[in-house]
């Protein structure tokens, strides 16, 4: 029985030590585009953007900024709440808030609320931004509230995407082209190929992990028969 126990002790290490790296990076990115996917569905498609340019966009985002594509994924699940935001103005709101949360340092759920919230009512959002150090013109602020008057929010919104761009516009992009930002986008793409030998595996270790559990089941009952024996 000690020896069955120490061959599925090592059995359960390898695969945590292995394995279970590759099943986990995977697993890690089919949550964001299973949280993705539920985004789309509970608000009716309201963006106009498919899943699947999505991920596309995530991707590219990737390639040239520090932030992984599963970070930028998620940011767009929270961007999709803001049902005022529509494809017309949802790439560059969203490289928007990679450049914000570089330039200011914080993370991109942070710069997503901030800036979703400023495009979902473009009023109110001039208000908000001001808080965080984010001003807009006289000329700017009339011009908003001239397109909300016609009930026309996406121009409304790009004056206020305009203004972000002219205060962080190429930041996210300049970070990646630093010393420190290659060496983050090298762990992003190593991260991307994990994340496919995981997905490769997957089904392997599902099944494993029911031998295993099974295994252990049966040992375990065996076990406590030779107790009872005892």
């Amino acid at each position: 029985l000690r020896s069955k126990l120490l061959i599925a002790s090592f059995a359960f290490a390898m695969v945590g030590a292995t394995v279970g790296k590759l099943v986990k990076a995977y697993a890690k990115q089919e949550k964001a585009e299973k949280k993705l996917a539920q985004a789309l569905k509970s608000t009716g498609h309201s963006a106009g953007i498919t899943h699947k340019e999505l991920l596309l966009m995530a991707s590219g985002l990737q390639a040239v900024t520090t932030h992984g594509d599963e970070a930028i994924i998620e940011a767009q699940s929270l961007m999709l709440t803001f049902t005022n935001i529509n494809k017309e103005v949802f790439p560059q709101a969203l490289e928007s808030i990679l450049n914000v949360s570089d330039a200011m340092g914080q993370d991109l759920k942070q710069s997503t609320i901030q800036i979703g919230k400023a495009l979902n009512d473009p009023i109110q959002g001039m208000s908000a931004l001001r808080r965080i150090g984010i001003q807009l013109s006289e000329t700017q602020k009339n011009q908003v509230k001239n397109f909300m008057a016609v009930n026309d929010v996406a121009s409304a919104q790009k004056i206020i995407i305009k203004e972000l761009d002219t205060q962080f516009g190429g930041m996210a992009r300049a970070v990646r082209l630093t010393l420190a930002g290659s060496l983050i986008a090298l762990s992003n793409s190593f991260g991307d190929l994990m994340e496919k030998m995981g997905e490769k595996l997957a089904p392997f270790i599902t099944a494993l992990a029911g031998s295993l559990e099974s295994i252990t089941t049966i040992m375990q009952s065996e076990g406590e028969r030779q107790l009872a024996f005892l």
